[in-house]
């Protein structure tokens, strides 16, 4: 299935891009934009589109909780190397939304209160509740990513936390959140070129740290361990979608897409009125 409101889709963009058995990173090209026949012109014009769909389905959704009506909810993970995208995910495709129902939540290092708990204790408190529709701009995945590249944490507690995230997502699901999870796959090539750009430009260089350069040097460390989290955490209620991210509009398109079918699968109503309309109409008019 494919959003409506998108005109140049030749294919189902989630079973495209879905992660299943025997799935290989390395054999995704972060140019390529998988099931899609139009340019970026056509991407703009279908982003708008299905902008204006986005809209209707999460005020819907955020109604239909006002009154109990779904206990539906959103959750999209994001996870990438730097510069791959995911801010301009969060502005023009989750930023269509009212803000009133949308809840954005980066998670950096954890704080010295946050490493005393679980890994999973800060994620749990930003889960979303009915109606919402929350987005991890970075997530409970760093601390399978990062502190295996960086040896963190042991290959047992890795490999526990693996098990723990499943069962997380799984309790999520049964409660009736449907989750987005996406890798926006950027080329090494292309993150150096956006790099350079924040560096060469003074309105960016504060999105730039020393420390991107260092991950950098990392790289197929990083690729193996996004490997290792397909393979052990790509289930079919929270599967993986990999995202070619080296063509911004058709990443944000494509993201777009999977929120749309996401919420459509939930098909939130608008509320039915609990008073009388027609009293309240001839109470109002005679005011």
């Amino acid at each position: 299935m494919t959003a409506k409101s998108h005109k140049n889709w030749t294919d189902d963009v989630a079973d495209l891009l879905r992660v299943r058995d025997g799935f290989v990173l390395s054999g995704v090209d972060p140019r390529s934009t998988p099931g899609y026949d139009g340019d970026k012109d056509d991407g703009k014009d279908d982003l708008s589109s299905g902008a204006a769909d986005f809209e209707d389905y999460q005020e819907r959704l955020f109604a239909a909780s006002q009154s109990e009506t779904t206990s539906g909810s959103v959750l999209l993970v994001l996870q990438a190397m730097d510069s791959a995208g995911k801010g301009g995910i969060v502005r023009h495709v989750v930023g269509a939304g009212n803000p009133q129902g949308v809840d954005v939540t980066a998670f950096k290092k954890p704080t010295e209160e946050e490493l005393e708990h679980d890994f999973l204790w800060r994620i749990a408190k930003h889960r979303p509740g009915p109606g919402r529709i929350a987005v991890f701009d970075r997530s409970h995945y760093e601390d399978v990513l990062v502190a295996k590249v960086r040896e963190l944490a042991g290959p047992d507690e890795i490999e526990r936390r693996y098990d723990a995230i499943n069962e997380f997502e799984k309790t999520l699901f049964e409660a009736g959140t449907r989750i987005v999870k996406v890798m926006l796959h950027i080329s090494y090539e292309e993150q150096r070129d956006r790099l350079m750009a924040r560096l060469d430009r003074g309105e960016k260089q504060w999105k730039f740290t020393p420390g991107d350069v260092d991950e950098r040097v990392l790289w197929p460390h990083y690729m193996s361990a996004y490997q290792t989290v397909f393979d052990r955490t790509s289930t079919l209620y929270a599967p993986w979608h990999v995202v070619p991210a080296d063509r911004k509009w058709y990443a944000r398109l494509a993201v777009q897409n999977l929120l749309l079918q996401a919420l459509d699968d939930i098909d939130p109503q608008w509320p039915d009125a609990d008073y009388d309309i027609a009293r309240e109409k001839a109470r109002l008019a005679a005011s």
